[in-house]
């Protein structure tokens, strides 16, 4: 059984562990740009149906850098949430340069 997790918190550490290759980094980080930008595209055109793409851009990115390049199962599929919330925060800790792009 998986371990259980507390907190976002207490994931954090587990979610950065499972993102160590840095193509499969790149590639959350390509996806989460691409989602913002469709995001923008869409309030700016209203062109609303460009916000069905925006899991595609996403999970399309991060999945094939997991199952590709790291070789191990996205941790979406078991903390949906925590999955979420550690996207963006590692996406604004590479932008900030806390980790390595």
């Amino acid at each position: 059984m998986a371990q259980r997790y507390a907190s976002f918190a207490e994931f954090y550490p587990f979610y950065l562990s499972e993102h160590g290759n840095r193509t499969c980094r790149r590639l959350h980080f390509i996806g989460s740009l691409l989602v913002l930008a469709l995001l923008a595209s869409a309030a700016i055109t209203r062109i609303w149906w460009l916000l069905l793409l925006m899991p595609v851009a996403g999970y399309g990115f991060a999945w094939l850098g997991h199952f590709v390049f790291e070789k191990n199962r996205p941790a979406t599929f078991t903390y949906p949430l925590y999955s979420l919330a550690g996207d963006w925060v590692m996406f604004f800790s590479i932008l900030t340069g806390k980790i390595p792009f």
